[in-house]
């Protein structure tokens, strides 16, 4: 959801087993993030800062664990602590997210035969 990933990926990456950062689907799911960076850059927050916050804002014991190894994302990440979403806010993020259909699967095949299991 940061942005980061806005090509094809390099062919050593792992993530090239997941159907959602084919080739193919990549281009097609960057519109979320495309939809979430305006409204991170409306509020001046990053777009990792938004996805955090939104997590938190959903439940008190949702306990988001961002895969952070760099220092400034850890700082990055702290800071998403401290937004604060308006009601309309929380609608208007839930209403883009909702009005957006991700392509591909979330796991390749051989990963979701084990979920739930």
């Amino acid at each position: 959801l940061t942005g980061i990933i806005n090509k094809k990926l390099e062919a050593v990456d792992r993530r090239n087993i997941i159907p959602r950062f084919s080739e193919e689907n990549i281009q097609a799911n960057l519109v979320l993030v495309e939809a979430l960076a305006k409204i991170a850059k409306e509020k001046n927050v990053t777009t990792g800062q938004l996805a955090l916050a939104w997590l938190l804002a959903q439940k008190p014991w949702i306990v988001p664990n961002p895969g952070t190894t760099k220092l400034h994302r850890l700082e990055e990440n702290i800071g998403s602590t401290e937004i604060v979403f308006t009601a309309d806010e929380l609608a208007e993020i839930n209403s883009t997210v909702d009005g957006i259909t991700l392509v591909g699967d979330r796991y390749p095949e051989f990963l979701e035969k084990q979920i739930d299991k």
